[in-house]
């Protein structure tokens, strides 16, 4: 599909009764669609689905038109919000070490590029930390500096298995063996319980 197609598409899976905090509703965004204003309906798309749970085909077919478009940070986004009306929301409170503490010199990204292993309490048959995979997406900031502190979303490998994190729970980064940070789980919740606001972005 083009880029008009895919944003009809999931324009189409927006209840009428859904707005924005700024009563944005999908009538605006077919106002912007007639006029080719692809960017702007992207942006109230994502506006939209930030307030309201909507199903996978609305971010899959926003995330496709981003793509089209170049919009990188966007696609991405879409893709997450994807993968977590899927599997759930996994949110946590990190704080990096210092750089004087760790290897790591250079802030991380936070656009779900990396892919941390984060030991989340489980161990291995001789006791060891059985470290487990989840790609790191930083709310309301691009990057995070060596001893800096923000709000992570995560998308697990394996998300059945961070099911039993409840919050307050302590968890801990690792780009190698050595704890590069340390995290007190936020939020943990299911597809289903999926029915509060969203704005990372």
């Amino acid at each position: 599909m083009d880029v008009p197609e895919l944003l009809e598409a999931a324009s189409l899976l927006v209840p009428a009764n859904v707005a924005t905090e700024n009563d944005i509703t999908v009538s605006d965004v077919w106002e912007y669609l007639v006029h080719d204003e692809w960017e702007v309906v992207i942006g109230l798309l994502e506006e939209l689905g930030a307030d309201h749970p909507l199903p996978v085909g609305f971010w899959e077919s926003l995330g496709a038109a981003a793509e089209q478009l170049g919009l990188e940070r966007s696609a991405a986004w879409c893709h997450w919000r994807g993968f977590e009306t899927r599997h759930g929301i996994f949110r946590a409170d990190l704080t990096l070490r210092p750089a004087a503490e760790v290897r790591r010199q250079t802030p991380i990204a936070g656009g779900g590029v990396l892919r941390p292993m984060w030991d989340i309490g489980d161990r291995t048959a001789t006791g060891e930390p059985a470290l487990h995979i989840a790609r790191l997406w930083l709310e309301l900031t691009p990057f995070l500096e060596p001893g800096g502190r923000a709000s992570v979303r995560l998308a697990p490998l394996d998300p059945p298995r961070w099911r039993c994190l409840r919050p307050g729970q302590s968890i801990t980064l690792h780009e190698d063996r050595s704890v590069a940070g340390t995290a007190v789980v936020l939020e943990v919740s299911s597809a289903a319980e999926q029915l509060r606001p969203v704005r990372a972005r």
